[in-house]
C-alpha cells in the first residue's frame, strides 16, 4: 500500500513540475510577445499599415499618409444644392495618436500577444474621430439658413399687357435633428463622394404642368386684345396693360388655377373710370326757377345709371378667353331715379315764391369763394313739412378740404382772419328768407356787434361746432330752397305754397346805446376796426292773411359797442389796403356771448 502511494504521490509531483513549466513557457512567451513592437504586426488604419511600429512611428505615419483623406473639403449635397466645406469648419477631425493608442492597447490581450510570436494577424482599426459640439452645431444652423428655400406654387404673373408663367418651387428644408450623424457618417467613410444631408421636402399645390394649361387655357387669350364693353350707346375700350393690372390666378385646394378680376379696382383705374362715369352716367335731380312769382322746371331731371362691380366682373371675365369681335359686350347697368323731379315739385306743392331776400357785400376774392361754395352746398335742397333745416348740416364745416378759403371774422370783439369767413352774408340772407316765408326760426345768434350792410335784429352767424342756423318748416307743404350768389351779392328764396298773403317786417327804436372805446393791437392777425356804438332794438314779425293780422312775433338783439382797432405801423394789418374786412364769425369761439 505504501509503494502505490509514493507512486501515486511521485506522478503528482510530476504532473505539478510539467505544469509549473507550461506556465513559465506561457509566461515567457508573453514576455516575449510584450518584447515584440508597439503596435502588432498586421494593424491597418483605413488601409495604411502600422503594424510593427513603434507608437511614435505609427502616429508620424498616420499624420502623413491619412491627411489628404480626412483633411480634403467635404462635398455636401443639401436637397439640389451642392456646397463643399472644410472639416474642421464642420467641427469634425482625426485624431491619429488616440488611433494608434488604440491599435496598441488592442494588442494587449494575451491572444494577441501570443499571435505575434506564432503567426501575423491582420487587424483594421477604425481611426478615433473627434466632433467639436459648438461647431458642429454653428456649420449646421449655417447649412440651414442657407438650404432653407419656400414652396412655391406655380402661377401667372400679369405685367405691361403680358402674361408671364411662374415656375412652382419645391419647398427645402435641413431636417437639423439628423444632420450630425449624417456629417459625422460622411466624413468617417473618408472618400470623395457626396454627403447627403437629410431634407424635407414640400412639393407646391401647383405643378408645373397646371401653370402650362392655365397660360395656355386663360392669360394667353386674356393678353391677346382689349375687350369692349357698351352701355347708353357709348363704348369703353379696355386694353390689356389695363385689364392685366387687375387679374390674377390663384390656385384652390386641389392647386388649378382660377381666373379672378378685381373689379372694384378696375372700376376705379384712371385709365376707365372717367369712360365708365360718362356712359354711366348718376342721376340728376330738377332745377327749379322762377317766371315771375311761378315755379317752373329750369332744367329736367335725368335717370341715372349704377354699375355694380360684381356685375360688371361677371361681364368682363368671359370675353377675356374669345376672339375678335366676341371680346365686346354690355355693361351692366341698374338704373337710378332722381330724388326730385318736375313731377315730384307739383306733387309737394312747390309752384310759388314764397320769400326771397337778397344780401350785397363789397367784392373781395375770400369772400366771393367762400359764399359762392356755401350756395352750391344750399342751392336745391327740399325740406319737407315738418323737417328741420341746418346751416352746418347742409354747408359742412368751413375747411380748406371742404372748398373754403381764410377769410376775416370776429373774435372777442376784433377782425381776424380765420378759414370760411364771410359765410354769414349767406346765413343773413337765409335768416331773413325764413323771417319772410313765416316759418320757424329754431336756433340763430346775432352778430356780437352791428354790421351796417345787415338790417338791425334780423341777421345770423354762425360757427361751426357751436352757433348753428337752424329752422322748421311748419308751412304745412313742402319748400324749396333756392340759392344764388354773384360777386357782389347773394340771393336765397324760398319756394312752395304760401302760408300767409304777406310777412311783413317793423322795427323799433335803439335802445340802451353804449358808447365803443378803442383798442391797439399789432402782428398779422391784427385787422384795423372803425368804432360803432353798441344798442338793443327790437324787430316785429307781422302774418298777414286775407287782409287783416293773424299773429305777431317780436325778435330782440342787443349789440355790444364795436371798439376801434389801430393796427401798431410795425405790423402791418395782413390785407391793408385791399378789400373792406368782412364781419363774419366762422368758427368754434369765434362769437362772442351777447
Amino acid at each position: 500500500m505504501a509503494s502505490g502511494t509514493r507512486a501515486s504521490g511521485s506522478r503528482r509531483l510530476a504532473l505539478t513540475v510539467a505544469g509549473g513549466a507550461a506556465v513559465l513557457a506561457a509566461g515567457g512567451l508573453y514576455a516575449a510577445g510584450l518584447a515584440a513592437a508597439d503596435v502588432p504586426d498586421g494593424t491597418r488604419v483605413r488601409g495604411v499599415d502600422i503594424g510593427g511600429m513603434s507608437l511614435p512611428e505609427a502616429r508620424r505615419t498616420l499624420d502623413r499618409e491619412l491627411a489628404g483623406t480626412f483633411t480634403a473639403p467635404l462635398t455636401l449635397r443639401i436637397g439640389d444644392r451642392v456646397e463643399r466645406a472644410e472639416p474642421v469648419a464642420l467641427g469634425l477631425s482625426v485624431d491619429t495618436a488616440a488611433t494608434a493608442d488604440n491599435a496598441a492597447s488592442d494588442s494587449l490581450d494575451p491572444v494577441s500577444v501570443a499571435g505575434r510570436l506564432f503567426g501575423t494577424e491582420n487587424r483594421d482599426i477604425e481611426p478615433v474621430i473627434r466632433v467639436d459640439e459648438e461647431k458642429n452645431r454653428t456649420a449646421i444652423a449655417r447649412m440651414a439658413a442657407t438650404a432653407e428655400r419656400k414652396v412655391r406654387d406655380g402661377g401667372v404673373s400679369f405685367e405691361d399687357g403680358r402674361a408671364t408663367a411662374v415656375a412652382p418651387v419645391t419647398g427645402t428644408s435641413l431636417v437639423e435633428e439628423r444632420a450630425p450623424d449624417a456629417l459625422l457618417d460622411g466624413y468617417r467613410r473618408g472618400d470623395r463622394s457626396p454627403v447627403v444631408m437629410p431634407v424635407k421636402l414640400t412639393a407646391p399645390r401647383t405643378d408645373l404642368a397646371e401653370t402650362e394649361r392655365a397660360m395656355n387655357d386663360f392669360a394667353l387669350p386674356a393678353m391677346s386684345g382689349p375687350v369692349t364693353l357698351t352701355l347708353g350707346g357709348r363704348a369703353v375700350t379696355i386694353g390689356p396693360s389695363v385689364l392685366g393690372r387687375h387679374l390674377a390666378m390663384t390656385p384652390g385646394e386641389d392647386g388649378r388655377l382660377t381666373p379672378s378680376l378685381d373689379a372694384e379696382g378696375l372700376l376705379d383705374d384712371p385709365g376707365i373710370s372717367a369712360r365708365i362715369r360718362e356712359a354711366a352716367q348718376g342721376p340728376r335731380d330738377a332745377v327749379l326757377g322762377l317766371d315771375g312769382d311761378r315755379v317752373v322746371v329750369t332744367r329736367q331731371a335725368r335717370t341715372g345709371y349704377q354699375v355694380e362691380e360684381r356685375d360688371f366682373g361677371k361681364a368682363v371675365l368671359p370675353l377675356l378667353t374669345r376672339e375678335g369681335a366676341a371680346r365686346t359686350g354690355e355693361i351692366p347697368a341698374k338704373a337710378v331715379q332722381p330724388r326730385f323731379t318736375g313731377d315730384t315739385a307739383r306733387r309737394l306743392g312747390i309752384r310759388e315764391k314764397v320769400s326771397s331776400f337778397t344780401v350785397d357785400f363789397p367784392a373781395a376774392p375770400y369772400r366771393v369763394t367762400n359764399i359762392a361754395r356755401a350756395v352750391e352746398r344750399i342751392d336745391g335742397s327740399v325740406v319737407l313739412p315738418g323737417e328741420e333745416w341746418s346751416f352746418d348740416r347742409t354747408v359742412g364745416e368751413r375747411t380748406e378740404e371742404n372748398g373754403f378759403v381764410d377769410g376775416i371774422m370776429i373774435n372777442n370783439g376784433r377782425y381776424v382772419k380765420s378759414p370760411g369767413g364771410g359765410v354769414s352774408a349767406v346765413a343773413t340772407t337765409m335768416f331773413n328768407a325764413v323771417f319772410f316765408a313765416g316759418v320757424k326760426p329754431v336756433e340763430y345768434r346775432a352778430h356780437s356787434f352791428y354790421i351796417e350792410r345787415y338790417p338791425e335784429g334780423r341777421e345770423a352767424t354762425v360757427a361751426w361746432g357751436t352757433l348753428d342756423l337752424r329752422w322748421l318748416n311748419d308751412s304745412g307743404s313742402a319748400v324749396y330752397v333756392k340759392a344764388e350768389s354773384t360777386d357782389t351779392s347773394v340771393t336765397i328764396s324760398f319756394l312752395g305754397t304760401k302760408k300767409y298773403d304777406e310777412v311783413r317786417a317793423t322795427r323799433g327804436p335803439r335802445t340802451n346805446v353804449e358808447e365803443p372805446g378803442t383798442r391797439e393791437g399789432g402782428g398779422p392777425q391784427c385787422e384795423p376796426q372803425t368804432p360803432l356804438e353798441g344798442f338793443d332794438v327790437t324787430v316785429g314779425r307781422h302774418f298777414v292773411k286775407d287782409g287783416r293780422e293773424v299773429g305777431r312775433e317780436d325778435f330782440t338783439t342787443h349789440y355790444t359797442p364795436r371798439d376801434e382797432v389801430v393796427c401798431t405801423p410795425e405790423e402791418p394789418a395782413p390785407g391793408e389796403g385791399g378789400a373792406e374786412p368782412e364781419h363774419a364769425a366762422e368758427d368754434a369761439g369765434a362769437v362772442e356771448p351777447h
